[in-house]
């Protein structure tokens, strides 16, 4: 049975300030419940810009956005996997996951580590973590937020091919075994063959859904 979020975008428009052109316009969107959808376009697409308004991170847009029937602002606060790792260096593993929530038990924490096959990590300092530890922690740290909903931007970009594949198959584990509602912002195809049950391409100014198909 499905654990995530369903979710409604309706986005009248999204515009930047001095630009003629909004971004996103007469913008909508459904997303099932324990869906795992990619948004798939080019750079500067709108697809960073998207994520953000959903996580009620970017508020300053016309429509409505939300989750289980709830402003997106006002919605518990997704799991969010930004492009790059976001590590304080000063802090531990297990810290950096507490980041999200500074009442959150070291249990709780540990146990996120733990889902991402960090749980001999806790302690260890960012400098001493790969590239793709960094983005395990990363990962966890969205996890301990909120495991229901997890908005990944571009989370594989910059890692080598063992990497990546290393991290398609932690996160299909985490679909597989806690149907999760997932969106998925890559402008790389593979991400979204390997991962999503719906792609959706964006193109244009303001951009506009051009194929939306299901992938299995």
């Amino acid at each position: 049975m499905a654990t995530g979020p369903g979710l409604s975008i309706a986005i009248a428009e999204k515009r930047f300030p001095g630009t003629a052109t909004p971004l996103l316009a007469d913008f909508h969107l459904d997303i099932a419940p324990g869906s795992v959808v990619a948004l798939h376009g080019p750079s500067g697409i709108g697809k960073s810009t998207l994520l953000r308004l959903i996580a009620g991170i970017d508020r300053s847009f016309a429509g409505t956005i939300t989750i289980e029937g709830v402003p997106a602002h006002q919605a518990p606060p997704p799991g969010f996997v930004f492009q790059d790792a976001r590590l304080l260096p000063w802090l531990t593993a297990r810290d950096n996951v507490r980041v999200a929530d500074p009442a959150m038990s070291h249990e709780t924490a540990d146990a996120a580590l733990a889902c991402v096959g960090l749980a001999d990590a806790a302690n260890a300092w960012p400098h001493a973590l790969s590239g793709g530890m960094q983005r395990r922690v990363a990962l966890a740290r969205a996890l301990a937020t909120n495991a229901r909903l997890l908005l990944l931007d571009e989370p594989f970009v910059s890692l080598d091919r063992d990497l990546v594949a290393d991290m398609h198959r932690l996160v299909a584990g985490i679909i597989e075994t806690s149907r999760p509602t997932i969106i998925l912002a890559s402008h790389d195809t593979a991400d979204a063959a390997r991962l999503a049950t719906r792609v959706i391409t964006l193109e244009g100014r303001p951009a506009r859904i051009a194929t939306p198909s299901p992938t299995r």
